[in-house]
């Protein structure tokens, strides 16, 4: 089984959707800018680091960013049997699986990161990773401080992320390396996200998440707040605004996925962290981060490899090792490409026809050897389409 993981603040880079101006899935970003009333294209391939580090900009662009490899990732067919998301990445799953649309989705996160932002400067705080103890012992390790200080993330065995005031986190921190911890490492934020610092923000917040109305779905989405799998839209108001102020648990999330039956782990967007978590969390789990377009073609090897399965969930099917039958992905009226003839090169993601309404999309990279269905044929889902050789 497979999960889509989604990351959140922090995992933004600099750059980052210059590799996706010229692919179909950046006029997303042209329907964000709109919706958001800010020129996102240019804070994904112009900001700095410093700009970026904004989490007004931090959180839309990490969010954009996402949905651009969701969207392209689909295109291949392949599809997750749960969501997840860190923080942030939260609002990715959710509108992945179609509990939010798309618009609101991006009016949710640029509201978020207002109200996070705005929260932390009314009462300043900051974040501290403790490397190398464990959950328990942090929690110690905050309560000995005394002071404004909390868990705000369980990531992983052995990585939890501290937050609160300045003085407390240090102390906390002093205390946590006296429990055992190998390092204490603090982060570049602007504030104490999710801990009681975020009441401010939680409060603003839940007017527009109830006005969202997020709605069920097929594809359950692990949530930061209670590590439970949900697919009632009516829940995600209330536990969207907990959020805020609650801490993220993360590994319990990859846990009760491990649990589901869940062995890959995808994570879609910039950076690798979560990949890196889902290693550390769930034995034997195998894991891929995906965010550039030169990195698809390694998704479908990935899903390939991992499955006899894995081909078919791409819209495709292997023949023999080296060739690669595209099908349809839906029933209807069947009408080729009239541009591709036998010989031309396939990219992944390639148009190679239509299905009614349908466009039929190659999950495979190679040359065309020849179409199976003929111009005008009536198939049906998962009907063979065309016939490539991959070398």
């Amino acid at each position: 089984m497979l999960a889509f993981t989604f990351p959140g603040q922090g995992s933004q880079r600099p750059g980052m959707g210059r590799p996706w101006q010229d692919h179909e899935s950046w006029e997303l970003v042209d329907e964000a800018s709109e919706l958001a009333d800010r020129d996102v294209g240019a804070l994904l391939c112009d900001a700095d680091a410093d700009e970026l580090r904004d989490t007004r900009n931090a959180q839309l662009t990490t969010f954009v960013s996402s949905l651009m490899v969701l969207d392209a990732t689909e295109r291949l067919g392949l599809e997750p049997s749960f969501c997840a998301g860190h923080s942030l990445g939260e609002y990715t799953a959710l509108t992945a699986t179609g509990a939010l649309g798309f618009d609101d989705g991006v009016r949710l996160v640029t509201a978020r990161a207002a109200a996070m932002h705005d929260a932390g400067l009314e009462q300043p705080g900051t974040m501290a990773a403790v490397l190398g103890l464990d959950d328990d012992h942090v929690d110690v390790a905050c309560r000995r401080a005394d002071s404004d200080v909390w868990v705000a993330n369980y990531n992983a065995p052995g990585q939890v992320v501290i937050a609160g005031s300045p003085a407390g986190v240090e102390s906390a921190g002093e205390h946590a390396k006296e429990l055992g911890a190998k390092r204490v490492m603090g982060l570049q934020v602007s504030g104490a996200f999710h801990t009681p610092f975020m009441t401010a923000a939680r409060d603003r917040l839940r007017e527009a998440l109830a006005a969202a109305r997020p709605r069920d779905t097929d594809v359950p989405v692990v949530a930061n707040v209670d590590a439970l799998a949900h697919n009632e839209g009516s829940v995600w108001a209330s536990l969207l605004s907990a959020q805020l102020s609650s801490p993220v648990r993360w590994k319990q999330s990859l846990l009760t996925l491990s649990g589901a039956g869940v062995t890959d782990f995808a994570e879609l967007g910039p950076g690798g962290v979560l990949t890196g978590m889902a290693k550390r969390t769930v034995k034997d789990s195998r894991t891929i981060s995906v965010s550039t377009p030169e990195d698809l073609d390694k998704l479908i090897e990935w899903v390939d490899a991992g499955s006899p399965t894995g081909a078919a969930q791409l819209d495709g099917e292997h023949l023999f090792a080296t060739e690669r039958l595209v099908v349809s992905p839906a029933t209807g009226v069947f009408q080729p490409l009239g541009t591709l003839g036998e010989g031309s090169p396939i990219n992944v993601g390639t148009v190679i026809g239509h299905v009614g309404e349908h466009e039929v999309r190659s999950a495979f990279a190679g040359l065309l050897q020849s179409y199976i269905a003929v111009d005008t044929e009536r198939v049906t889902t998962r009907q063979p389409i065309a016939w490539l050789r991959t070398n």
